[in-house]
């Protein structure tokens, strides 16, 4: 334990708080800290399995109950300076007379001169009864800074005659931010007999490691995935900040030592079914770390308390698995009530504050994806800068990124065929989100394989999507309700702005049935046509010139292809 940790516990025995509550799981770790602020003190040990025993020496001097050892030992007057240290006793917690016991205990040690007596109760799980909140204090004991943590990477190099370099040192001390020093040797001895050298390369195996941590917490949920950057359709301003971040994170030491602050999160908002639990599944693969889904539900306890406790400790392993993608599907539901009256809404208040802090206050390498639909009902204050790094509205898809859904959709079912007019789905799939694109896939998919077709077609597109009612016209009024809370409030938008795609559509030419657009144009040019790359790719992003100047670079443009088809005319699209 840190020196500075013991005088903190120091001070709250001098202070005179009669219990301290100490969340841990190594007892040798909590015994050495008390022996030491305690010298001089007696000290008296009680093992919920052994019952009264020598605190020095751990030999079983008296078996008896937890009820027992408090009515032995209440009323002994304490004249000299007394630790009561009781260990793994949170399940009798629920016991009045237990409760009555400790109470009167630290009575008689805040009012009575004579009665010296400080009660120590360390166990992993923490239990406060409501009869004793105002007499309890919370001991949390400190993790290792990265560089204590880098003093014990080298202790343990020296201890094992191995030569790492200061450089893997850093990376593998980063890795390891989060975890207690007990953990630390663990996975060190891990990776040493691993391979008999500590590499960066054990960077994975300490993931690995901190995974164990959350399935065995049970607080939050390791999210499994597959999903890339790619399969987002469209989204191109989120996409290029993720891409950004991404940077950092894989350089993080290097970025750190540079002066660039370690990146604290985005906030999400937008329309159901728009891409936005799609894109924390991204982040997650882009900065190559695990993703974890907080549910603030999961979370809630039936004593005083324990709720605080349990959000407290779901972020505390969040820290302990960094760097990792922390997830918060629908964050709006997930505190739904703040600043309401009534007991269920008051320890939902004191959870939102909780995560506010945490979030303003955090220096640790989770990345925060808050997700949310209504942000009506959310305190202004999440919403400010220094909680999130950036804030994003996902709207609607647009023309261009409905076309881009459909053409993930297809190609992921291997489904997907040039002759496909992207142009005439765009226009008759206005209001539909990626969710409602995906059932126009699904459905096509569906009915071809019921005709015994192989090849899926423009019109069997085109069936499906007037088959299909969109989330405009099903959730319209509340679509209509986010859009109009968005506008109130300075959001960066996620896509970029369509206009030009725009105008491709309702002007553009069709090669075969696919639109050009001037990046397809440049890389269509051959060697022998690239004095004319810049006029081909001026056509194909301008509304189409009405003029008979522009046939022979379409002429041009279509031999470059190798298009086997007839150009057509300015201004007309194949059918």
């Amino acid at each position: 334990m840190k020196r500075s940790a013991e005088n903190v516990l120091a001070s709250y025995i001098d202070a005179l708080h009669p219990i301290i509550y100490i969340k841990h799981f190594d007892f040798k770790v909590i015994d050495v800290a008390i022996a030491h602020v305690g010298q001089g003190a007696k000290c008296v040990e009680f093992n919920n399995a052994l019952g009264l025993i020598d605190f020095k020496t751990k030999s079983p001097m008296k078996e008896c109950s937890l009820e027992e050892f408090l009515q032995l030992t209440m009323d002994d007057g304490f004249d000299q300076q007394t630790f009561l240290i009781l260990k793994d006793v949170h399940k009798e917690l629920d016991n009045p007379k237990i409760i009555a016991y400790l109470k009167r205990i630290a009575e008689n040690n805040l009012y009575n001169e004579n009665y010296s007596a400080t009660v120590f109760i360390v166990s992993e799980v923490t239990v406060i009864p409501r009869e004793l909140e105002n007499y309890i204090t919370i001991f949390d004991i400190p993790l290792p800074t990265i560089g204590e943590i880098r003093g014990i990477i080298r202790t343990f190099i020296d201890d094992m005659e191995i030569e790492v370099d200061a450089d893997t040192i850093d990376e593998i001390a980063l890795s390891l931010k989060g975890l207690n020093e007990f953990q630390i040797k663990q996975i060190l001895t891990l990776a040493y007999q691993d391979g008999g050298c500590i590499t960066k390369s054990d960077k994975a195996l300490i993931l690995k490691e901190k995974e164990q941590f959350i399935k065995k917490s049970g607080m939050l949920e390791i999210v499994n995935f597959n999903e890339t950057i790619d399969d987002i359709g469209g989204l191109e301003n989120l996409k290029e900040w993720l891409y950004r971040k991404a940077y950092i994170f894989k350089e993080l030491d290097k970025a750190i030592k540079f002066g660039v602050d370690v990146p604290k999160g985005i906030m999400i908002i937008g329309m159901p079914g728009c891409g936005k639990s799609l894109t924390a599944k991204a982040t997650a693969s882009l900065f190559e770390i695990p993703l974890v889904r907080l549910d603030v539900g999961r979370l809630l306890g039936k004593y005083v308390g324990e709720s605080e406790e349990n959000m407290r400790n779901a972020l505390k392993l969040s820290e302990a698995i960094s760097p990792c993608v922390l997830w918060s599907d629908e964050i709006e539901k997930a505190f739904a009530g703040v600043g309401g009256e009534g007991g269920g809404n008051d320890v939902t208040t004191r959870l939102f504050g909780q995560f506010l802090t945490w979030m303003q206050e955090k220096e640790n390498t989770v990345f925060i994806v808050a997700t949310a639909n209504d942000i009506s009902h959310l305190p202004p204050e999440f919403l400010r800068k220094g909680r999130f790094d950036e804030l994003f509205f996902v709207d609607l898809p647009n023309g261009m990124e409905r076309r881009k859904i459909l053409e993930i959709h297809l190609k992921k079912r291997k489904k997907w065929n040039e002759n496909i007019d992207s142009i005439a789905l765009i226009k008759e799939t206005a209001g539909y989100n990626g969710a409602d694109l995906e059932a126009v896939v699904k459905d096509t998919i569906e009915r071809t394989f019921i005709d015994g077709r192989t090849v899926i077609t423009t019109e069997d597109l085109l069936r499906s999507i007037k088959d299909t009612k969109s989330i405009s016209c099903t959730l319209k009024d509340k679509i209509a309700s986010i859009q109009k809370t968005v506008e109130k409030i300075d959001i960066k938008p996620a896509s970029r702005d369509d206009k030009d795609d725009r105008a491709v559509i309702d002007n553009g030419v069709v090669v075969g049935t696919k639109k050009i657009t001037s990046t397809e144009a440049k890389k269509a040019v051959t060697t022998d046509t690239k004095l004319e790359a810049g006029a081909v790719a001026a056509v194909a992003t301008k509304p189409m010139a009405r003029n008979a100047a522009y046939a022979g670079l379409y002429s041009s443009l279509f031999s470059a292809m190798k298009s086997t088809q007839k150009a057509e005319e300015p201004g007309t699209r194949r059918k």
